[in-house]
């Protein structure tokens, strides 16, 4: 005998045989049986249907004989009812993927499918949310109910992913910004741009920030208020420039940049409205994420709106979604066949990258690196993950493979534990961890890229992280979602490709803008690092007067600590000049001949655009030189001495204060400045607080021989 026969489900089958009898005579087309049948029933509908029909007597008589005749089989049959009820207003599809949500556990998704509800369509509003799901995730929503099953189970037993393996200090190298070593490296990676591809990850709001707008749009200074977008754009204009100049079929970058429900019109609104900042439309494609439905249990039942039990509640799946994006869009094929050799990935508001990129290319080069990860020195303890060379245990040889991985900063003391210094420990040469820090700066080697992609189809390994509300791990204390990180691409790495890392100096390097002012004071207290607003700009203005000071010039890189609403940062000149007067320390170095001649102040401000060569500057004061393309601009003997800027504190709670300057804490106050625009081609002189054009260039008519 079947548990059908227990009360509760025997009054579960009577609603359901009473339903199924539409017309009364006590049969139902086998066809429409089948579909309603769970599939343990299958075979007992089969077995008594005769000419296309099935009589329900014998049917019920059947199930309630049957030992497949359970509780969760008579639940799944009436569900599957529901849905059948619906099927007036839903598309094939639809009614397809609802049977199979229904088989695959999710039996509370229909539990309000009435007539009711019904008749106002509420059922198909669901089903357009679960089809649109379906159709981005790869291997539809089943597929990823069956992996959140698996791993909510492994998160509830506590299951340790590095059990196995024994952890080594991984492959790489480790430079020092603006030594020979470095200068060699970012020459030899200036020469692989010419098939270099770039990957901006920008899905994101600026909640964190205390910003309502997209992060990119965001100002990396107030000096010049160039925002994130513009920044990267004119690194990689400056970049392809640069290339071009050797080449004789002249090349274009490719850029990427992922998008998101949150981000994507906005961010198209910014190009469009800036007319893609000079870039070429062409060479720019925006990739948009889709979230995914969110956990409500272990049982991996899709949440639903407390309030619209048809409204399907979806999370971002994670920033690993890039690779996907770039294997369903075909870019990462496309880019390869058309002669792109490495791939950069790196953050919204990291705006320090450009400076280490071209060096990390050349550690690629040079070590043959399929997979390198770009990273800076990290302490013992700090909440910053961790690249670690994971060897398999003797008993584990042949089972798993060897990996080089990032490590979250909370697995890593205990993964550390089995090394002979007991945990995550500092070297004694260096203070830092061996252990290098991961900053989510990747370069990636096109071909192999592309083939590991088109293998996984996109898809990185995946995690589930969610917050238990008791001791069993049965509740949640909110929804959870499947998640992937674009940093665990090695994972999908055979042994035979090469991963390392390159590290450096994080001042050169690596500076997010992502917390608000009242965050950043705690983070500040614990890391020393605020990541705000304020730290964001004055690492921008400290990291160019570092390279002032490198190459010769009288300048106080480090400048002295002060505090920004109570957030520790560095004040100094504020040094900013773009891409397109020195994309590398190298062209730095070109532009200032006599770098002992130059002198600036801490006071001072210096805003440098286009082609300038300075040859003597002594500033105190504030100094914007512009020179428009084709103006070739000499500084010479020139002494500048003004009131400058200063940042001006306001109150972070007014909001009648732009909240690009309320995130910061401050405005800019502009007291006075000395500027120059050399708007005409042709060769410019400044001298004594003068521009003066000493030769027009010549119109194309005017050069042809006559």
């Amino acid at each position: 005998m079947g548990i059908a026969q227990s009360a509760e489900a025997k009054a579960q089958v009577e609603l359901i045989f009473k339903t199924l009898d539409t017309e009364g005579n006590g049969a139902i087309d086998a066809k429409e049986a089948l579909a309603i049948a769970p599939g343990a029933w299958k075979e007992v509908v089969e077995a008594i249907a005769k000419d296309g029909k099935v009589n329900l007597a014998e049917l019920k008589e059947a199930l309630e004989k049957s030992p497949k005749s359970t509780l969760e089989a008579v639940a799944l049959a009436g569900q599957k009812l529901r849905i059948q009820g619906c099927k007036e207003i839903l598309t094939p599809e639809q009614l397809t993927l609802a049977f199979q949500l229904a088989e695959a556990g999710q039996l509370h998704l229909f539990k309000a499918w009435d007539e009711k509800a019904a008749k106002e369509h509420k059922p198909k509003d669901l089903m357009e949310a679960l089809i649109a799901c379906d159709k981005k995730y790869p291997g539809g929503l089943v597929a990823y109910i069956k992996k959140a099953k698996d791993l909510l189970a492994s998160s509830k037993a506590g299951v340790n992913p590095f059990e196995n393996y024994t952890p080594e200090v991984p492959h790489g190298k480790v430079l020092s910004f603006g030594d020979p070593s470095f200068l060699a490296l970012e020459e030899a990676g200036l020469k692989e741009m010419k098939g270099a591809a770039f990957v901006l990850v920008a899905g994101g709001l600026g909640e964190r920030l205390g910003y309502s707008g997209i992060k990119v749009a965001l100002p990396v200074e107030i000096t010049t208020m160039t925002c994130y977008l513009e920044f990267y754009i004119n690194h990689i204009l400056a970049f392809q420039e640069l290339v071009n100049k050797e080449l004789k079929d002249p090349v274009q970058l490719p850029f990427a940049i992922m998008t998101s429900g949150d981000t994507h019109d906005k961010t198209q609104k910014l190009l469009d409205d800036n007319k893609y900042f000079g870039m070429d439309k062409k060479q720019l494609t925006l990739v948009k994420q889709d979230k995914v439905p969110a956990l409500s249990d272990n049982n991996a039942s899709f949440a639903l709106d407390s309030n619209d039990k048809f409204k399907l509640l979806t999370k971002p799946h994670g920033h690993g979604d890039v690779h996907l994006l770039l294997y369903q869009s075909g870019l990462a094929t496309k880019w390869a066949e058309s002669g792109v050799t490495w791939i950069s990935f790196f953050q919204d508001t990291n705006g320090l990258v450009f400076n280490a990129l071209p060096a990390c290319l050349g550690v690629s080069k040079e070590l043959d690196l399929d997979v390198n990860s770009l990273t800076v020195p990290r302490k013992p303890g700090e909440a910053v993950g961790a690249i670690c060379k994971l060897v398999p245990t003797k008993e584990a040889k042949g089972k798993v493979k060897e990996l080089t991985v990032n490590v979250e900063y909370n697995q890593l003391d205990a993964l550390l534990k089995s090394t002979p210094v007991g945990g995550d420990a500092a070297d004694e040469k260096t203070g830092f961890s061996p252990y290098p820090g991961n900053i989510n700066v990747l370069v990636f080697k096109a071909s192999s890229y592309s083939k590991i992609l088109a293998k996984s189809h996109g898809v990185v390994p995946e995690f589930v992280n969610p917050k238990y509300a008791d001791k069993e791990k049965t509740l949640f204390k909110k929804p959870t979602r499947l998640e992937c990180m674009m940093q665990d691409y090695p994972r999908l790495c055979d042994e035979d490709k090469k991963v390392g890392f390159t590290s450096m100096q994080r001042w050169a390097c690596f500076s997010a803008v992502k917390n608000k002012i009242a965050d950043a004071k705690a983070k500040a207290a614990k890391t020393g690092f605020g990541e705000c607003g304020c730290t964001g700009e004055a690492d921008a203005y400290k990291v160019n007067r570092k390279k002032l000071e490198i190459i010769g010039v009288k300048i106080s890189g480090d400048g002295k600590q002060v505090t920004m609403k109570d957030i520790p940062c560095s004040q100094g000149a504020k040094v900013t000049y773009t891409a397109s007067f020195a994309p590398s320390l190298t062209d730095l170095k070109a532009r200032f001949p006599n770098p002992g001649a130059v002198s600036i102040s801490d006071k001072s401000s210096l805003v440098l655009e286009g082609d300038i060569t300075i040859k003597s500057l002594d500033l105190d004061g504030a100094l914007q030189v512009i020179a428009s393309p084709g103006a070739k601009v000499t500084i010479e003997e020139s002494k500048v001495q003004n009131d400058g800027h200063e940042f001006k504190e306001i109150d972070v709670s007014d909001t009648s204060i732009d909240e690009k300057f309320r995130i910061r804490g401050y405005t800019l106050d502009v007291k006075a400045e000395a500027k120059h625009v050399c708007d005409k081609a042709g060769t410019w002189v400044i001298k004594d607080g003068k521009a003066t054009l000493v030769e027009e260039a010549k119109t194309t008519d005017e050069k042809k021989p006559e």
